[in-house]
């Protein structure tokens, strides 16, 4: 499918993300495909990412989608919306703050460091992120989304944080305020 054939029909929703599926982004769903010859489904959760790292989330419209160009029921996608958290339902803020809660990075202060990442982003620190499709805590502004998530493979310079694709190591909270202004826009 290209962008073209995913045209919406006079009178439908226009804000469908099936119905915004740009040129590239069919192309590089296409490329991805074509590493699984024996089994579609198997490029499932890289179609996910890919849509998800365009969108900034997967709505019904994209797993619909997916499913229809891997062969698949649409249940066989939201299975893996919903199973796996890294994935959403719902848009997130435009930087995302992912604060490592293992035990390397718990012991060297990582709930702190949540709770400092939290305030300095505007986000109300008892907010909970319940994972499942659901989006993180995020800033009214929607700048910011913080949470909490499961080792990020740096334990020896704990505690740390993914922000975005940047990892910042060896953190304090005195380090936060101004690593949360580095990225407003």
């Amino acid at each position: 499918m290209t962008a073209t054939e995913n045209s919406a029909p006079a009178g439908r929703q226009a804000d469908r993300q099936a119905d915004r599926v740009p040129d590239a982004l069919a192309a590089a769903i296409e490329e991805a495909v074509s590493h699984y010859p024996v089994s579609t489904r198997s490029a499932s959760l890289p179609l996910l990412h890919l849509w998800q790292n365009h969108f900034g989330y997967v709505d019904d419209s994209g797993i619909e989608w997916i499913a229809a160009r891997l062969g698949l029921q649409p249940v066989n996608i939201y299975e893996l919306v919903t199973f796996y958290p890294w994935f959403r339902r719902e848009p997130a803020g435009r930087t995302i703050i992912r604060v490592c809660r293992t035990l390397s990075c718990a012991l060297a202060g990582s709930y702190a460091l949540r709770e400092k990442f939290c305030e300095a982003a505007g986000i109300d620190p008892a907010d909970d992120h319940h994972g499942f499709g659901c989006a993180p805590p995020t800033s009214p502004d929607g700048n910011f989304s913080v949470e909490f998530v499961e080792c990020l493979a740096s334990c020896g310079s704990a505690p740390v944080a993914l922000i975005n694709d940047d990892l910042h190591e060896r953190l304090t909270p005195e380090d936060v305020p101004a690593i949360v202004d580095s990225y407003k826009p």
